[in-house]
């Protein structure tokens, strides 16, 4: 069994139903889906897993309860934006009726009825092999595009990048509107992201990108899951400012990823120095390409 994941998993049982824990106490698991009145779900490497335990209710709540640790105000504000983060950097999304405020926001959720339990976890390494096609000959990394399909690796990848760009001694800063690349809790961060790395947790992403321009002199922005208008103007802004910038988009492959006007406009101008993309073909993270994108007008 791989370590790294059972010592993550393990970190997570003590929020799980007593009943549960015997029975999981192994799983080699990424997601935990929790629906109230059907069977328990797992994902892992080979895919998903249907467990003999049935979600009941009172699971749920029991759930609810480890989660928010006796303070609810603080739940309720995380609420709003449908997740949590935990110690360790698990992210807990949740289900349920929605409750809105006079201006048709969404305030906060009630009578929850699901829950997505996704394992943090560092691969730490994982981008040795590419790193060298990565850096150009001053060791600044070029501004790259992470492509691929949910759940392909991207955002493992991203992070070892940035880790390791970071302790090769560039300032590096992380605009991460999901806390999902370093994963913090409290404000800290709870994978490594590198030595010299400074983290925006929870900051939507072009409104993060010119704050930490005006703010946290970053020599490399990083950032997940670009594809807004919003969001290219920040990119557009960040080259400008002579930082470099290393950033994802969901899709199965570049042609896929150019159907988007905005990401296609940035390709065409060749913004994007190199592009990584990835599948599912071999298990999450196999590399389908890397190097210099080639984008026809």
């Amino acid at each position: 069994m791989d370590k790294t994941i059972d010592t993550e998993w393990t970190s997570l049982l003590r929020f799980l139903p007593g009943p549960w824990r015997e029975e999981l106490r192994d799983l080699l698991c990424f997601e935990l889906r929790i629906r109230d009145g059907r069977p328990l779900q797992s994902v892992g490497p080979s895919g998903g897993s249907v467990h003999a335990i049935t979600v009941t209710s009172a699971d749920i709540k029991h759930l609810v309860a480890a989660f928010s640790q006796s303070s609810l105000y603080a739940f309720e504000e995380e609420l709003k934006q449908g997740y949590i983060t935990l110690p360790g950097g698990h992210r807990v999304g949740f289900a349920g009726k929605a409750l809105l405020d006079s201006d048709g926001k969404v305030r906060g959720l009630k009578d929850i009825s699901g829950i997505c339990l996704r394992v943090a976890r560092s691969v730490l390494g994982c981008a040795d092999r590419l790193l060298p096609a990565l850096l150009d000959q001053y060791g600044a990394p070029y501004h790259l595009l992470l492509v691929s399909p949910p759940q392909g690796g991207k955002t493992t990848l991203l992070r070892d990048i940035a880790r390791q760009v970071s302790d090769g001694g560039k300032r590096v800063c992380i605009v991460d509107e999901r806390s999902e690349i370093a994963g913090c809790y409290q404000g800290r961060p709870q994978l490594d992201v590198g030595m010299f790395t400074d983290v925006l947790d929870g900051c939507p992403k072009a409104q993060g990108m010119l704050m930490a321009l005006r703010a946290l002199s970053p020599e490399v922005l990083v950032t997940d899951e670009i594809g807004r208008t919003e969001d290219v103007l920040a990119i557009e802004e960040t080259l400008n400012a002579g930082v470099r910038v290393l950033a994802t988009a969901h899709g199965a492959n570049l042609q896929e990823v150019t159907k988007r006007p905005q990401i296609r406009d940035l390709m065409e101008r060749q913004l994007f120095q190199r592009i990584i993309i990835l599948s599912n073909r071999a298990g999450p993270g196999t590399v389908e390409f890397v190097g210099a994108p080639l984008i026809s007008r």
